[in-house]
């Protein structure tokens, strides 16, 4: 079964920049759609961004929009979170996420905010932004 790593993540004043990493391991695959998503104390868990099998294409929340960056690394297993411009609305544990299956047909701006379509998770990073 494939397990999700996280690194990075802290507390940062508004305004900066942080990147978050995900690394893959104990699963060999061909491809994979990576996704963030992210979760405050007492709300549901909020998709944040993702990026298809190939890498080539992205989508990202509103919120977020023009300030993080979803890409992948030069080693296949692992992809990460740019995040610039940090605001303390961004506060909250950050949970990185991987789906290995091939599909016919798919729709990342729809396909891609569904959580039970990921086939790991990783074990979530707090990241913290003060004013």
């Amino acid at each position: 079964q494939a397990q999700l790593e996280q690194t990075g993540g802290g507390l940062v004043q508004a305004g900066e920049t942080l990147t978050l990493a995900c690394e893959i391991s104990r699963r060999t695959f061909s491809g994979y759609v990576a996704a963030w998503f992210r979760q405050v104390p007492g709300k549901e868990r909020e998709f944040v961004a993702a990026t298809n099998w190939l890498g080539d294409r992205t989508h990202y929340a509103d919120s977020v929009k023009g300030r993080f960056t979803i890409y992948r690394g030069n080693v296949k297993n692992m992809f990460y979170l740019r995040m610039a411009g940090l605001k303390p609305e961004d506060t909250a544990l950050y949970y990185c996420a991987a789906d290995f299956k091939k599909y016919g047909s798919y729709d990342l701006a729809t396909d891609g905010r569904v959580e039970p379509l990921y086939d790991a998770w990783g074990q979530g990073t707090q990241v913290t932004v003060s004013s």
